[in-house]
């Protein structure tokens, strides 16, 4: 994780209308509440760049020293409607004056059209079911759970395994990161479950094979058979990148699912919800997943996530015997269904298609400036990353990827921390709804911070 220097640095002032930077940053004055958190949190919740959010609207963040800057994270590509979405603001506040505030699994209406309006986004509305819970990482853990459990009561306890891809990252709760393709993470297991098995991801530049043969052979080579496998999920880009599975690729995967009756599992907790130019990312690939894990965006605030699944799947376990104690929270609830409606009324999920076309063009035309030292671009809709690498090699270079984000943290344009396998990857994720020409604002920011710091070397 990336480390952040607290000593305030004098930085040249910024005065647009999309952003401002007037005191040296981080701000002195906020140091008293870092060194407050140091004493009452752990040091897990930090590696961030060091700004206090005070107020966030639109496309901007801001703390209360009046410093403002264009938001290039969506939180943590949660608020593709934007901050603080005036109807988002309206529905919340029609709740609390209810007031109505925790139902657990009691039924309220809203619950009732949310999982209405969900259902509706899948493949084939008539067929799928909707449980909503609270976190990305419960929707992926409760994906496994039910494949598992689909697979162990139609064939038997023979259908053990279940498999996903190196570099995966499905949440921080023990079965997903049991999935996730990332070792550094699973060190607390103490041993992996083995039957848990990774395969390649075909992104094309960590792993140039992007066969489905490859898929094949590393199956075959850890000695698993197709009837042992319960169930296969990815993340629909893979958060390290974003990386992205060939289209071919994702097809032949859903043949060898249908194939084999095995459960085929799409993540798309950070990448649904329009991020890409379609509601979801695996439209992209013409595929039709079994389940659908789903979160951030989804209310674009509030904490909430969802499985989306077939009907025969979803119905396996009884009443009552698979619950959570803030399914559709009422206040979380109204802010999802307000957020659907916003990304289809204002068009967003079109927008971020639409943008994302020159965007990422001139997104890629800034990595092409560097190929020795920025080695790979992706993009898509509005998300995007650029790998930091040593120069002419793939060896990640965190650091550079640090000097960039900080350099752009003092212009005025927020990131959060770099990601990827070594925390190499810049990640750029603003909110679908950004006006276009803090876009293009954004944009000048960004190519202005990367020349920087290669002239700096």
């Amino acid at each position: 994780m990336a480390e952040y220097s607290l000593i305030p640095v004098a930085v040249p002032p910024v005065k647009t209308k999309n952003r401002t930077i007037c005191t040296a940053l981080p701000v002195p004055e906020s140091l008293e509440i870092f060194k407050n958190l140091d004493g009452s949190e752990p040091r897990s919740m930090r590696g961030q760049p060091p700004i206090v959010w005070d107020h966030a609207e639109g496309s901007t963040v801001a703390d209360r020293w009046g410093n403002r800057w264009i938001d290039w994270s969506s939180g943590v590509l949660i608020t593709n409607i934007g901050h603080g979405h005036p109807k988002i603001v309206a529905a919340l506040r029609a709740v609390l004056d209810k007031p109505l505030l925790a139902t657990y699994v009691f039924v309220h209406e809203d619950r009732a059209k949310l999982t209405k309006m969900l259902a509706d986004l899948a493949p084939r509305p008539n067929d799928y079911r909707v449980f909503l819970l609270s976190s990305g990482t419960e929707a992926t853990e409760n994906c496994i759970k039910l494949a598992k459990t689909y697979a162990l009561e139609k064939y038997g306890p023979e259908r053990k395994y279940f498999i996903s891809f190196d570099n995966a990252f499905h949440g921080r709760t023990m079965g997903s990161q049991l999935a996730g393709g990332n070792p550094r993470l699973k060190k607390w297991l103490a041993g992996e479950n083995a039957f848990f098995a990774q395969v390649p991801f075909p992104d094309g530049y960590k792993n140039q094979d992007t066969s489905f043969d490859l898929f094949l052979k590393t199956l075959k080579e850890k000695g698993i058979k197709p009837n042992q496998i319960a169930g296969v999920m990815s993340e629909s880009y893979q958060g390290v990148g974003p990386d992205f599975m060939p289209k071919d690729y994702a097809k032949k995967l859903e043949a060898f699912c249908r194939e084999n009756d095995i459960v085929l599992i799409m993540d798309e907790v950070q990448a649904g919800f329009g991020r890409t130019g379609k509601m979801f990312c695996f439209e992209h690939y013409g595929i039709q997943p079994d389940l659908i894990a789903c979160g951030k965006g989804i209310s674009s605030s509030l904490a909430l996530s969802a499985v989306i699944g077939r009907k025969d799947i979803m119905d396996i376990y009884a009443p009552g015997s698979m619950t959570s104690t803030h399914s559709a929270s009422p206040l979380a609830a109204a802010a999802a269904i307000v957020n659907l409606q916003g990304l289809q009324e204002e068009k967003l999920v079109e927008r971020a298609a639409k943008l994302g076309v020159w965007f990422n063009q001139e997104l890629e035309r800034i990595q092409k400036k560097y190929p020795s030292v920025l080695g790979c671009f992706q993009g898509l809709g509005l998300v995007a990353g650029i790998q930091a690498v040593k120069a002419g090699t793939r060896t990640p270079d965190p650091d550079l990827a640090v000097r960039i984000n900080v350099k752009c943290f003092h212009k005025g344009l927020l990131m959060f921390a770099p990601v990827g396998v070594a925390g190499e990857c810049v990640k750029i994720a603003p909110p679908l709804s950004i006006p276009e020409d803090a876009l293009r604002e954004s944009l000048k920011v960004f190519e202005e911070a990367v020349d920087e710091v290669m002239a700096e070397g």
